[in-house]
């Protein structure tokens, strides 16, 4: 408890995380009134082809991306920031169990950003619903809730990786190069390539987690349902995270 009473103390005494909890909120807020007043502008210009499809994935989207990937940023420099300033080796030195000064701190971050994204992504959904009305049919939470409840589990998850490759390389422009490139350009690279996108798709850690957020079926030679593309992503965070773990009790701080 007194490691995570210190984690809370950093977390909260830095500016970082407020205005990255700031960007999160005018992100998926944002977005939700943006998306819906699009959808209302162009059913009143489009009445005759019917209005465009508005589903509770759709609304929450700036939640489930950019939020998410702002919260992965702050979670890593969280990690490299106290590299960089010296910080960690006093950490290391008031706790010798290095592993629980960083379990701690995926803990309270992972936590903290499953909560704020379930909130928002459950605010988003009400306010699209207001702006939208009747125009969405579609905006409807009966056999959609996964889009909701899947967004902080995707949040916890991504915090554990974004914290797992920031022990890994130390350093907050790779660390952010890497869980901002890698998802947004690396695997959609590396799924445009034919034949060969079409049999590495299934096993993109970041294809198989939007696979799970995203109600309606993705394309895709999957071989596994959509829990399974889940368990998937979490085991591969899993690994990412235990590599750092053991890294970071052999590597000098």
């Amino acid at each position: 408890m007194g490691v995570l009473a210190a984690e809370r103390i950093k977390l909260t005494s830095t500016r970082s995380p407020w205005w990255c909890s700031a960007a999160v909120v005018a992100l998926g807020i944002g977005l939700a009134v943006l998306i819906a007043l699009v959808t209302n502008a162009d059913t009143a210009g489009n009445a005759g082809e019917g209005p465009p499809m508005l589903t509770p994935a759709v609304a929450v989207s700036g939640v489930a991306s950019f939020g998410v990937m702002v919260l992965m940023i702050m979670a890593a420099l969280t990690v490299t920031s106290e590299y960089r300033f010296g910080v960690i080796r006093s950490s290391f030195l008031a706790v010798p169990n290095r592993s629980k000064v960083v379990l701690s701190k995926t803990v309270l971050v992972g936590v903290y950003s499953a909560v704020l994204t379930g909130v928002l992504a459950l605010i988003a959904f009400v306010v699209a619903k207001l702006i939208a009305g009747d125009d969405a049919p579609g905006l409807v939470l009966d056999g959609n809730w996964r889009a909701i409840y899947g967004i902080p589990i995707y949040a916890f998850l991504c915090v554990m990786l974004a914290i797992g490759v920031g022990v890994l390389v130390r350093q907050s422009a790779a660390a952010i190069s890497l869980i901002v490139l890698w998802p947004l350009l690396l695997e959609g690279l590396l799924g445009a390539f034919g034949s060969f996108g079409r049999t590495v798709k299934p096993f993109l850690p970041f294809e198989n987690v939007n696979r799970f957020l995203n109600v309606e079926e993705v394309a895709g030679n999957w071989h596994w349902g959509v829990w399974g593309s889940l368990i998937y992503f979490a085991a591969f965070t899993a690994i990412v995270f235990a590599g750092a773990l053991v890294l970071v009790n052999r590597r000098d701080a």
